[in-house]
């Protein structure tokens, strides 16, 4: 299975989700997340949200979906989509399955509610990835 986690900036909620994702699937999917506007970096928020519960994305970086393998964008199974607020990017010629998932940005939190945002947002995505990994849609 292979599964693209899909936001505007790539910098919090597809950082969030895919290395959730990775944790809760293990081998058993090919997972990648993406922006349509890459950040250029991922949230500190994210990275620590995450080390707090034992999941290291410190080495990932924000990056374009045209950037990703052509290969696994073929055989792509499920896109997810993060956004709330702002308008999704669209793949058009995927044939995946699309899920969209409307979390608030945890970046767009006043900097005095960030982290409790990227907590907020980490426990929302993991909850979602549990279902999936129980039922794929």
């Amino acid at each position: 299975m292979k599964i693209l986690f899909l936001c505007v900036a790539n910098s919090a909620r597809s950082q969030l989700a895919e290395g959730l994702a990775k944790d809760i699937l293990g081998n058993s999917a090919e997972i990648e997340s993406a922006g349509s506007q890459p950040s250029g970096q991922v949230q500190p928020y994210a990275i620590e949200v995450l080390k707090e519960i034992g999941i290291d994305i410190s080495k990932n970086y924000s990056k374009f979906y045209g950037d990703l393998s052509p290969q696994f964008m073929a055989d792509l199974d499920y896109v997810i989509t993060l956004c709330a607020e702002e308008i999704c990017p669209v793949l058009p010629s995927v044939k995946a399955q699309r899920i969209h998932w409307p979390i608030p940005d945890p970046a767009a939190a006043p900097e005095n509610q960030k982290l409790e945002a990227f907590r907020s947002a980490r426990n929302v995505i993991r909850a979602k990835l549990e279902n999936f990994s129980q039922s794929p849609f």
